[in-house]
């Protein structure tokens, strides 16, 4: 985890630096002295908040859905893995969950087809769906190009934030994927 914290901010910083010394009168630069120092803070500062570590994180279910929860624990976005949509193929067609549907954790809430099988969405916590990706319907390949991301399936108003302690992290996900 940390190492993915690490390089996201990183990158954040590095292409942040840009505008911070000037370079022949055009545009500006740090000193790399300067970026270290600005890489160190920073994660120093994410370290000490444990907030904001867990901003980044995503729980992980053993059939490859995973969810990321807003700052205030209500809410949660739902999605397929990597390696779910992966395994997938070329996704041809997404069944998205009904809106203000009341769900348990491991309930079916959609479905996703692609050119080689099609897979059960399942919920890795109760709640209420309050959206969905409605891109999903008219370009269901979004799910190959960013599962863990403008993939997402939809969005929910979580029962129970407690569930989602008993889900993997990431690195429980990865040696899970592996067995």
């Amino acid at each position: 985890m940390a190492a993915i914290v690490r390089s996201q901010i990183a990158a954040r910083v590095l292409s942040a630096s840009t505008s911070l010394s000037p370079i022949n009168g055009k545009g500006f630069r740090t000193s790399p002295t300067c970026e270290r120092f600005l890489v160190i803070a920073e994660y120093r500062m994410i370290a000490d908040s444990n907030q904001y570590i867990k901003a980044y994180e995503k729980r992980y279910t053993k059939d490859h859905e995973w969810i990321e929860l807003s700052d205030d624990k209500t809410h949660g976005t739902i999605g397929i893995t990597h390696y779910a949509a992966s395994a997938l193929g070329d996704v041809v067609y997404v069944e998205l969950p009904t809106l203000d549907l009341e769900v348990s954790a491991g309930d079916t809430i959609g479905a996703v087809e692609s050119v080689k099988s099609a897979s059960d969405i399942m919920t890795p916590v109760k709640g209420k769906i309050v959206a969905t990706n409605e891109k999903l319907e008219e370009k269901p390949g979004t799910i190959n190009k960013g599962p863990e991301g403008e993939g997402w399936i939809a969005r929910i108003q979580v029962g129970d934030a407690k569930e989602i302690e008993g889900l993997m992290g990431l690195d429980d996900y990865r040696k899970h994927t592996e067995e």
